[in-house]
């Protein structure tokens, strides 16, 4: 296929990349003074542009200028494009030293907090001059990064048992969530300890371990014991630790976090962890 049958001689990379900058700054004022040419050339790159695919491609609104439906779809295919370019020059860095390049991985707190570092670590050690670019947030803050192609990996719990069919999900391993107490908390200082003992005590949950059909819910429906209410909800994990080393909470940890992690000289696992929506003792406590 010729390249002007694939519009290469009409929709140039210019003009799509003054297109995606305005809708980044929702502003043609604003997208003209970050590329430092004049708003005229904006409107008329845009102009162009609608006028070439004969559609339209922004719409002002209260809160500046939004992508239309069509607009969108040239946003998305754009992302792809300048990703695939920028994968390009990557690929070719990395054939000429294979021991270099860049990797891009977003995750959350808890997994930033250990196993991810130790991950790098070792890769580190491996290709000593790669670099890496971490992004934290929520989930969908993640997978979201992974579908602008501004990440090239998403580290996080399974969330559900069939992703999205844009998604390549891979399980990495099975890890159990460990019952954390403080070392000065009157639970790691218990020689016996039952699930029962759990029930009324102060927790800190995340929503997600909070959820009906979550491994905490489900082992203590499966003990037929009451559900305990969370007195505090937190995804962040170095609130968690704070908080332990008052004494008077109890939380759960995903087992790497407590090996690779900081808190495991501030912390200490109860005699339980919770996997498979069962609740188990430790075989050693």
């Amino acid at each position: 296929m010729r390249w002007a049958d694939r519009v290469g001689r009409f929709l140039k990379p210019r003009d799509l990349h003054v297109f995606m900058t305005v809708v980044e700054e929702r502003s043609m004022a604003k997208a003209a003074e970050r590329l430092a040419i004049s708003r005229p050339v904006i409107s008329r790159t845009i102009a162009n542009l609608e006028h070439m695919l004969g559609v339209t491609l922004l719409d002002r609104t209260a809160r500046g200028i939004a992508p239309t439906l069509f607009g969108k779809a040239l946003l998305r295919r754009g992302t792809a494009v300048f990703d695939e370019l920028r994968q390009s020059v990557e690929e070719i860095a990395y054939l000429a030293d294979p021991k270099a390049g860049e990797l891009r991985i977003a995750c959350t707190e808890v997994w930033a907090a250990g196993l991810v570092p130790a991950a790098i670590e070792r890769l580190s050690k491996r290709l000593p001059r790669l670099r890496v670019r971490l992004e934290q947030g929520t989930a969908q803050h993640q997978f979201n990064l992974l579908r602008e192609r501004r990440c090239e990996i998403v580290i996080s719990r399974l969330l559900t048992e069939t992703p999205d069919s844009d998604i390549d999900m891979q399980p990495l391993f099975y890890e159990p969530l460990a019952v954390v107490a403080g070392p000065q908390s009157s639970w790691s200082r218990r020689r016996k300890l039952s699930l029962s003992d759990l029930v009324d005590a102060p927790w800190i949950l995340s929503t997600l371990e909070a959820e009906a059909g979550s491994p905490f819910v489900e082992a203590f429906r499966i003990a037929k014991l009451p559900v305990p209410t969370a007195t505090i909800f937190s995804n962040s994990l170095h609130l968690r630790i704070s908080l332990l080393a008052t004494g008077g909470y109890l939380t759960l940890v995903p087992g790497s976090a407590l090996r690779f992690g900081p808190g495991a000289a501030c912390s200490r696992r109860c005699p339980w962890h919770c996997r498979d929506g069962i609740c188990r003792r430790r075989s050693s406590p």
